[in-house]
């Protein structure tokens, strides 16, 4: 189990309006669910990928960056190179991202706006990042996992701006070659490598978890950096053999993060499965499906069998591994700058008591139960099911909400 250090940590209201717009953003990408019928099940429709961006961009990003700004020098041990860079990053962010969506969906003259500020917010991040990396002596396997991934993500975002640009009309070049390079850095090598990464301080940290090897981590992270370089220059080069080697590569890295995850599981002292638990259960699950239907993909080419593997990949394993983990960040956060220095003076709540019971289980139930149907929805392509699933996620994403500001405004 890694070391955890409060003294570097930045003031929460810095990191507040991360966690709250991407709450909200969780529930705007629910809403938008209602706007699909089965004829809009492609990839390349606008509304798909708006409905993309907005997910990736407005909730995973957003709240990765908050949670980033708290977890990498508490673990690094040092201070920020310029905490103050990130109240310039949200409002881009945000902005960046309310373009994009809307570009793809009314007008792709936006594109070019929404990917420059985007842009822009995810240099200022990457490279505050990097400088406060370099104040480190020895990077351990959780900082050369964020060390990694911010690599990938420099590279990702500048492949999205080159095919917005594109897709407006202001340059000339080959979206079809970038768009599995583009794709592959930003959730393979940005999204999984840093869940890798952090996922293994967080989860001992909250399980209680001691004596576990981390060669499976190691095999991940190298596996799928592999894999995505992989892609990327198949993809580029129109080598499809190092495509599906990055595919193939890819799948391997992730069963092994599994198994890194099952064996800090295995070890863990605190044995209840409250909701951070069990969030993280069926992200997992979520994973491992997505990844069979990804492979059945592969076997017949049928496209609902893609769509339903990424649907599960971000709305089921990234949406519930955040929702989970943001259940016990929060409480963390708020507990040490509000509550530790009244220890040993008066009575001060524990985590647990922080965090809103109901709320939290109707947003597990409801969320979990929209993500299965939106499932059958895309397999079986049925507009009634995308319906009844989009109103489970609504509802899910409403206690979503009611949670986190309950959570934040704990007294």
């Amino acid at each position: 189990m890694f070391s955890i250090s409060q003294d570097f940590a930045p003031p929460f209201k810095l990191i507040a309006p991360f966690f709250i717009l991407g709450a909200a953003f969780y529930l705007l990408s629910s809403l938008l669910v209602f706007s699909f019928n089965a004829d809009d099940l492609f990839f390349s429709n606008p509304k798909v990928i708006a409905f993309v961006h907005m997910f990736l961009l407005g909730f995973i990003m957003m709240t990765i960056f908050g949670a980033m700004a708290q977890l990498v020098p508490v673990v690094l041990e040092v201070g920020h190179f310029g905490v103050e860079l990130f109240y310039a990053i949200w409002p881009l962010l945000l902005i960046g991202t309310l373009l994009m969506t809307g570009g793809f969906v009314y007008s792709s003259q936006l594109l070019p706006y929404g990917g420059l500020i985007v842009l822009i917010a995810m240099m200022i991040f990457v490279i505050e990042i990097f400088l406060t990396i370099k104040k480190v002596k020895k990077l351990n396997i959780v900082m050369t996992s964020v060390l990694l991934s911010n690599t990938f993500l420099f590279f990702g975002v500048i492949f999205g701006l080159t095919m917005a640009l594109t897709y407006a009309g202001a340059i000339n070049a080959d979206i079809t070659a970038l768009l599995k390079g583009h794709v592959f850095l930003v959730i393979g090598g940005y999204l999984s490598i840093t869940l890798m990464g952090l996922s293994v301080v967080l989860i001992p940290m909250f399980g209680l978890s001691h004596g576990f090897s981390l060669k499976a981590l190691k095999i991940a992270l190298y596996t799928m950096s592999i894999g995505v370089v992989s892609v990327v220059v198949g993809s580029l080069f129109s080598v499809p053999a190092l495509e599906y080697l990055g595919f193939s590569l890819a799948t391997v890295a992730l069963v092994s993060y599994f198994y890194q995850v099952y064996r800090i599981y295995k070890t863990r002292a605190r044995k209840e499965n409250d909701i951070y638990a069990i969030s993280l259960m069926f992200s997992y699950i979520s994973l491992l499906v997505s990844l069979a239907f990804g492979i059945a993909y592969l076997l017949s080419s049928y496209e609902p069998l893609l769509l339903a593997t990424a649907w599960l990949l971000f709305f089921g394993f990234f949406g519930f591994a955040i929702t989970g983990h943001i259940y016990k960040i929060i409480p963390f956060l708020v507990w040490f700058e509000r509550f530790s220095p009244l220890v040993g003076k008066e009575k001060v709540p524990m985590l647990v008591d922080m965090v809103p019971l109901n709320s939290t289980q109707a947003q597990f139930v409801f969320s979990g139960v929209g993500v299965v149907l939106v499932t059958f929805a895309i397999l079986f392509e049925n507009t009634q099911l995308i319906n009844a699933g989009a109103s489970f996620l609504v509802v899910g994403a409403f206690a979503f909400i009611r949670s986190v500001f309950y959570m934040i405004n704990f007294k």
